[in-house]
């Protein structure tokens, strides 16, 4: 079953390399979306899976990579819609 997530997180998210991690992380578990810098030093990740491996990926932003701190994360449930075939940084 497919499942896609909005996921702002918030923290020392940005000049971290975060976003690279991000779209790293989502590569191995064969996650699309993207994940791009919001004006107020948060980052905003769209991404769409298998069940399983939002659940995995969820899981791993709540922690981010090492060079990161993550304060809190804000998950909000989105419709699924077709047409994603990568996961993009911007």
């Amino acid at each position: 079953m497919s499942r896609q997530v909005n996921i702002i997180v918030s923290g020392r998210v940005q000049g971290v390399y975060f976003r690279a991690f991000t779209r790293r992380k989502a590569n191995q578990l064969n996650i699309y979306g993207s994940a791009v810098n919001l004006a107020d030093g948060r980052v905003e990740i769209i991404a769409q899976g298998e069940h399983p491996a939002i659940e995995h990926f969820v899981e791993w932003c709540r922690k981010g990579p090492i060079t990161a701190r993550v304060d809190t994360i804000e998950i909000t449930e989105l419709p699924f819609t077709e047409g994603l075939s990568s996961f993009v940084t911007g």
